[in-house]
């Protein structure tokens, strides 16, 4: 099967900037109290229900996976660069990290209590969303839970060559009502939204949205 373009694009832009990446965002979570609340709440969500293992998708250097695994969490990281996954590696030994598309993955249907798309939908063209979230809900048990975060807008933001490097890329901003709508269309249930105004002091250039998400506990496997 052909690789879609998108794929090709989004991993040769992560490989070159993984080390940059990585050291920029090092410490961000310790300057977002709502973001680590809200991870919080998710961790709280998925122990509660004594759910499966959760997947954090995009991992990219592994900080929300390592945060999350520090809440109490069986999980794992999935990332499309194979630099990043070799940075989350190195940085996080105690926490498993994967190469993988997350539109494909190699696992079975209802397999995991929890799916983190921490700022990673955002570069999946917007005609491939609603095959991605049927992937999220294939992947979940009856129950389980979705977090998906992102920027609010209508256009994308095109970052050309961070940190000196010779690469571009589109970062798709996207409406949380459109959002919604293709998360119920997959079967789930949105259970809570989050949108905060942006912090021009963390560099903030959209307002962020976060869905919290989840699979009706009586739902059949798909």
């Amino acid at each position: 099967m052909t690789e879609p373009d998108f794929l090709r694009t989004t991993r040769a832009f992560y490989d070159a900037v993984a080390d940059d990446y990585a050291d920029h965002f090092r410490d961000v979570l310790a300057s977002r109290p709502l973001d680590r609340s809200l991870l919080a709440c998710f961790a709280e969500l998925v122990r509660a229900d004594g759910a499966g293992p959760v997947a954090d998708l995009g991992c990219g250097p592994g900080l929300v996976t390592a945060h999350l695994a520090a809440l109490g969490l069986s999980v794992f990281g999935v990332d499309l660069s194979p630099r990043m996954v070799a940075h989350a590696r190195r940085e996080h030994p105690g926490v498993r990290f994967e190469e993988g598309a997350m539109t494909s993955l190699d696992l079975p249907d209802g397999s995991l209590g929890g799916v983190v798309a921490w700022y990673s939908i955002i570069h999946t063209p917007q005609e491939r969303l609603p095959e991605l979230f049927a992937e999220f809900h294939r992947l979940l048990a009856p129950g389980g839970h979705l977090l998906v975060a992102f920027q609010t807008g209508d256009e994308p933001l095109h970052v050309a060559q961070p940190f000196g490097h010779p690469v571009s890329l589109d970062f798709q901003r996207r409406q949380p009502e459109r959002i919604a709508g293709l998360a119920a269309a997959a079967g789930l249930a949105v259970r809570a939204r989050m949108l905060r105004e942006p912090d021009e002091e963390l560099g903030d250039t959209a307002p962020q949205a976060c869905l919290m998400i989840r699979k009706p506990a009586a739902a059949a496997r798909s």
